[in-house]
């Protein structure tokens, strides 16, 4: 890690109200404590567990916004850690950042795949660390109303609501992390438009530069959820040498047009 001065102005939570609770998983108590102290003075509320197994336990008891977890954990690592805390949600799952080292390149895809949101490669800045939470935190909570409410978007029995963020497929609600849920809205969107790794990349996560197997997974993860046959998708399909594309299902209303059975 990167040590620095504590900012003057460091970047503040995302929404008023009161503080987003952030659960810092790490068994190293120097970062530990100084994760904490940059969260403490960006306005959140924190706890802290040093291994797998109080993560676990403070999850339960804390109920975080946010979850900080380091892939190395004395007990139970990280990787089960996020496993545990995926499928202990059945409706949208506690987002997570991973703290993983340069050589965990295998783990952080495998976290990736679990449905972590973001991941912070040591040595990182704890003002880059805090910069990020807060950006998965804005991804995570509704946006605010707009004048005109965004349509719910349908294709085929699939729907995506984005006021709501809530996605269901043939009835039943998906549980999405915040980035595959924001990945299947702007797809939804675009419907039958190529995008290139890069471009969803920026689009999506809004940055400028990254890791693309970012999206290879995020993709793979959605796929998992939204396809019948994940293995031979319809939906989000591959075209080879440029990117994924939205198909709709022949015949279903475009984005935000209503199905017959919807209409009075």
């Amino acid at each position: 890690m990167r040590h620095e001065p504590p900012p003057a102005a460091p970047p503040p939570a995302p929404a008023s109200g009161p503080p987003r609770r952030v659960l810092v998983v790490e068994d190293d108590p120097t970062v530990a404590e100084v994760v904490t102290g940059y969260l403490s003075r960006a306005g959140y509320a924190t706890e802290h567990a040093a291994d797998g197994f109080a993560a676990l336990d403070r999850a339960a008891a804390f109920r975080p916004h946010l979850v900080v977890l380091d892939l190395m954990l004395p007990g139970l690592d990280g990787l089960e850690v996020c496993r545990r805390l995926r499928s202990a949600h059945d409706g949208p799952a506690v987002p997570v950042v991973m703290l993983t080292a340069r050589g965990e390149e295998a783990d952080r895809i495998l976290g990736l795949e679990l449905g972590a949101d973001d991941y912070v490669t040591k040595p990182f800045s704890p003002r880059e660390l805090v910069l990020r939470i807060g950006s998965v935190l804005r991804r995570a909570e509704s946006p605010p109303p707009a004048a005109a409410p965004a349509p719910v978007l349908r294709a085929g029995d699939l729907t995506a609501d984005p006021e709501g963020r809530r996605a269901h497929r043939a009835g039943r609600e998906l549980a999405l992390t915040a980035r595959e849920f924001d990945l299947l809205v702007f797809l939804m969107r675009h419907p039958g438009r190529v995008f290139s790794r890069e471009e969803l990349l920026h689009r999506v996560w809004g940055w400028e530069f990254g890791d693309l197997s970012t999206v290879t997974v995020h993709v793979r993860r959605l796929r998992e959820k939204v396809e019948s046959d994940p293995a031979a998708p319809r939906l989000v399909t591959t075209v080879w040498g440029a990117g994924y594309r939205f198909d709709p299902a022949p015949g279903s209303p475009g984005p935000g047009e209503p199905d017959e059975g919807c209409l009075p």
